[in-house]
């Protein structure tokens, strides 16, 4: 999952930004207008890869792409550089990828880190084993700290870190951590959680809580009880049947619904009966079972949550939510935005002109000039980067 155009989203989902881009230096003064011509012509570029409009080229830089690795104290992590021709000393990011089995060979994710490095950035990719496998974990939050380490350590400056759902709650993490605190120059958190729990418990039963203390109900993803049963399998699985329902789950997860049935179709009767539930989305299945495993697994689950360590970050922070985001809900980030100090909380835009992380839905002219300025936002702080 990356900040991304849908599958369904049209070509000219976001053709209205040039024509909002030109009115944009009369509102705004930081970011300079030039930053939000740059923002439109990303976003043109992200919407679709191979435009060949005179906007959407703007101040673009061929980009190199190469594979490499740097060293952590559990060993080797891959990872794609992403390099702008010419421009010697580019201001660098970390983009994070989210929840997919492909991690940074996800061709949408790919797409997305050339159009940020054609704008004039050094990106750097780097594979999240366990977010790949989707499980959330403390050693992604590790993974990510090292990145930006090894990043920084390569350019002379600390760098940018934009992280995509749940990696975006895990970069933020990192930042608080005085371990890597000194090699994050911002972070940018798209479509994140500040409480795991609470997200889990939304997947489970289509209701989170406002920071005001209201109730939201909405569906939630389809998967998004598959990915808590995959976690713990162990809670809802005989010991006979867990190896085989944790690999039909897997399968399911990364889309291969045949192998998922095959697999399936070697469990105990009963495990049987309780996949066929899964497969066919019946969460309310295992919600008991579900709840149950969240307050067992609390301080796992408070691990991975940047409640409670969000007073330690001492650098900008950018958050983006859909509106509509039914894996991570929007509260999330209103939650994120209540705990981090407020001179940090450089910008907070909830927008329908994307989903969880994609970008999509139907949104109105005005928000898609907030999401050119929150891009735009973004190019700002990364050339603020190479003066720290």
């Amino acid at each position: 999952m990356a900040l991304m155009p849908s599958r369904r989203a049209k070509r000219n989902t976001l053709r209205a930004l040039v024509l909002a881009t030109v009115l944009l230096p009369a509102v705004f003064f930081l970011p300079t207008a030039a930053d939000h011509v740059h923002a439109a012509s990303l976003l043109l570029r992200v919407e679709d890869s191979k435009t060949t409009s005179f906007v959407s080229h703007m101040g673009t830089y061929t980009v190199a792409e190469s594979r490499t690795s740097f060293t952590t104290p559990n060993g080797a992590v891959a990872a794609r550089l992403y390099s702008p021709i010419g421009l010697s000393d580019a201001p660098a990011m970390v983009i994070l990828h989210g929840v997919h089995h492909l991690g940074i060979e996800e061709p949408r994710l790919v797409a997305f880190a050339r159009a940020f490095s054609a704008s004039g950035v050094t990106v750097l990719t780097p594979q999240l084993a366990d977010i790949a496998d989707y499980k959330v974990t403390p050693e992604a939050v590790r993974t990510i700290g090292f990145a930006a380490k090894n990043l920084h350590q390569q350019t002379g400056h600390p760098v940018g870190v934009l992280g995509l759902s749940f990696s975006g709650g895990l970069a933020l993490l990192a930042a608080a951590d005085p371990a890597f605190a000194n090699d994050f120059a911002y972070v940018v958190a798209v479509g994140a959680h500040h409480d795991m729990a609470r997200v889990a418990r939304f997947l489970g039963t289509g209701q989170t809580q406002r920071p005001d203390g209201t109730t939201v109900t909405m569906l939630p993803h389809e998967y998004g009880a598959l990915l808590l049963v995959y976690r713990f399998v162990d809670e809802f699985f005989t010991p006979e049947d867990k190896t085989n329902a944790a690999e039909a789950i897997r399968l399911t997860l990364f889309e291969d619904t045949d192998g998922a049935k095959k697999k399936a179709a070697q469990l105990s009767s009963a495990g049987q009966a309780r996949m066929n539930l899964l497969f066919a989305r019946k969460r309310e299945s295992v919600r008991k079972e579900l709840l149950a495993a969240i307050e067992e697994h609390a301080e796992e689950f408070a691990a991975v949550s940047p409640r409670g360590h969000l007073s330690a970050i001492r650098v900008p922070v950018l958050l983006l939510h859909g509106t509509g985001d039914e894996v991570i809900p929007a509260t999330e980030s209103l939650w994120l935005a209540q705990e981090i100090p407020h001179a940090q909380l450089h910008a907070l835009l909830v927008s329908p002109a994307i989903t969880h992380v994609e970008v999509g839905g139907a949104p109105g002219i005005g928000d898609k000039v907030a999401l050119v300025h929150f891009i735009a936002e973004m190019l700002h702080e990364a050339k603020l980067s190479h003066s720290k």
